[in-house]
């Protein structure tokens, strides 16, 4: 484990491989730790010749918890964007990519092959758009592009997503099975023993429940990014779950049609997970975009 200051706040991260690997920057989704990217799945990208750099964002994990930025209010910010005007976040998916920047800039990283999963495929597919210099290859997973006609997540999943967080080592665990239940790959269950010893590590890890909000308040008001993934001119890699509850796949195909040149890999049986029947199948997928760069 290793952090540093970047774009005023303190990023946790973790770096494996050779430095002289193909940089590849791993960005994790709405509130999930830099653990949800599993080491094993890390040590299959670092054999395909990967410098793998998983990090914490801003407001979970061991990174910088805004606390200062108080709860926001999604009534407000819903009513304002329903009115066509500016809604009040704390913060936007501009400022989690300009953290992604400044991790590299820390880093000594010119330029990385970036890979993000959910809320983590908007922040790297908003870092390409901002920054494109930056990123060598884009690989977007179980992601989308802000636009507003997708169908939504179904009425079950958004329950699950938004259930009380746990106060409690027994509540975590007991609401990470709930949850992997609704949204997770039914072709690829998760096993109940490794569920849990992962939801209690997470959870003695780190807990801010006030920071899911407020990067759920950034998700919430994303701009459609379709128009600025069409100038994209590099190689990418859309990967969804055909089963995925959470983000439809039509977030996935949305994505491919919209940046010029991507490839698009849809996976039968897998919901909104990375589970461990799929780490090779995917690994390999992003080693094969990362070589031919």
């Amino acid at each position: 484990m290793a952090h540093l200051e970047a774009n005023g706040i303190t990023i946790e991260y973790e770096d494996f491989g050779p430095v002289d690997g193909r940089p590849l920057i791993l960005i994790m989704g709405l509130g999930s730790q830099l653990t949800r990217w599993p080491l094993v799945f890390c040590e299959h990208l670092v054999s395909a010749g990967h410098r793998v750099i998983r990090f914490d964002n801003r407001d979970v994990g061991l990174s910088s918890h805004l606390q200062d930025a108080g709860v926001p209010d999604m009534g407000a910010i819903m009513a304002a964007m329903l009115e066509g005007k500016a809604a009040p976040v704390p913060y936007t998916l501009d400022d989690m990519a300009a953290d992604t920047a400044a991790l590299m800039e820390g880093l000594e990283l010119s330029a990385a092959h970036i890979c993000g999963a959910s809320l983590g495929g908007m922040i790297a597919q908003t870092l390409a758009i901002n920054e494109p210099q930056r990123v060598l290859s884009l690989t977007s997973i179980m992601s989308t592009t802000g636009n507003r006609d997708l169908p939504p997540a179904t009425p079950e999943a958004m329950a699950a997503l938004m259930s009380p967080a746990a106060t409690d080592r027994e509540g975590a665990a007991r609401r990470t099975a709930e949850i992997a239940a609704v949204i997770g790959s039914p072709a690829y269950p998760a096993d109940p023993a490794e569920l849990k010893e992962r939801a209690l590590a997470d959870f003695d890890r780190a807990t801010n429940p006030a920071g899911v909000a407020r990067q759920m308040a950034a998700a919430a008001t994303q701009p459609d990014r379709r128009a600025a993934l069409a100038e994209l001119r590099l190689p990418s890699l859309i990967i969804h779950g055909k089963d995925d509850p959470l983000v439809p796949v039509a977030g996935g195909i949305d994505t491919h049609e919209a940046i010029p040149g991507s490839e698009l890999l849809v996976i039968e049986g897998m919901g909104h997970d990375l589970p461990r029947g799929l780490w090779p199948q995917i690994s390999q997928a992003i080693a094969r975009l990362t070589q031919g760069v």
